[in-house]
């Protein structure tokens, strides 16, 4: 008699996860992160895991399954307290009274790309002044756009749990950007185009690397940005961030070697 055969459950390719998910992955722990190699690291270890674990089969659940890998490789490496505070946030952009003359020079391409360059820089750093539970909340629901239910179920926590999370992340980020940010408030002090001179001699923001610089959104002038009294609105507008060439080489080896399936 015929020994019965096992049907083995299908392998998930690595290659189509990545090719699909890996600007949501890169989106997500660069805004979990202030650090471009811990945003890095955190991304690859996250399709590493998913090349030696069980994905989802099917694709439309795949994202949401990478997401809740990237939330626990990122809890690994976040310290349990914020590295930065909104006290140092302030200290470090808006101590200093404003300085233009390191602008005067620059073309209208460059500063464009400086501006964005700064905006997204100061959002990320408000994001990190919060707790990580709160900070993943708020990254999976005001900036990635996630539902309630999307969030709590890869964060493995109750829905109830997850709300308070990020209603008490909302409020510290309304509060503090309330009486300072332009795009909350027009008539408020703090202006991206006066900051970038202080932003760039203390290292918060650098200038571009190459002599022609491609606008990350050439369809969207920094200058026609929204402006909403809701924080959350601002965070929505946010372009996503490229993903690192590094990166990518690195995860494409990967998976051309043959150690992921």
């Amino acid at each position: 008699m015929p020994k019965p055969t096992t049907t083995l459950p299908t392998p998930v390719s690595v290659q189509p996860m990545v090719d699909a998910h890996l600007s949501a992955v890169w989106n997500f722990c660069s805004r979990m992160t202030l650090s471009s190699d811990d945003a890095q690291r955190a991304a690859y270890e996250t399709f590493e895991r998913a090349g030696h674990g069980k994905p989802p089969l099917d694709p439309a659940e795949q994202g949401l399954w990478l997401l809740k890998v990237a939330a626990f490789v990122v809890e690994q490496h976040v310290s349990a307290t914020p590295e930065v505070d909104f006290d140092l946030l302030d200290e470090t952009l808006r101590s200093e009274a404003t300085r233009t003359h390191e602008v005067s020079s620059l073309t209208q391409p460059e500063r464009e790309y400086l501006l964005w360059e700064l905006k997204q820089g100061c959002m990320t750093a408000v994001i990190n002044c919060l707790s990580p539970g709160e900070r993943v909340a708020f990254v999976l629901a005001a900036v990635m756009g996630k539902s309630e239910e999307q969030a709590a179920t890869a964060l493995g926590i109750k829905t109830s749990a997850f709300k308070v999370r990020l209603s008490r992340a909302r409020k510290k980020i309304g509060d503090y950007l309330a009486p300072r940010c332009e795009h909350v408030e027009p008539r408020n002090p703090c202006r991206c185009p006066s900051r970038i001179g202080t932003a760039l001699s203390k290292g918060f923001i650098a200038p571009p690397q190459t002599a022609v610089v491609q606008l990350r959104t050439p369809n969207r002038p920094f200058d026609q940005e929204i402006r909403s009294r809701d924080a959350v609105n601002i965070f929505r507008t946010l372009p996503e961030l490229e993903v690192p060439q590094t990166l990518i080489l690195r995860l494409q080896k990967a998976v051309e070697s043959g150690a992921w399936r």
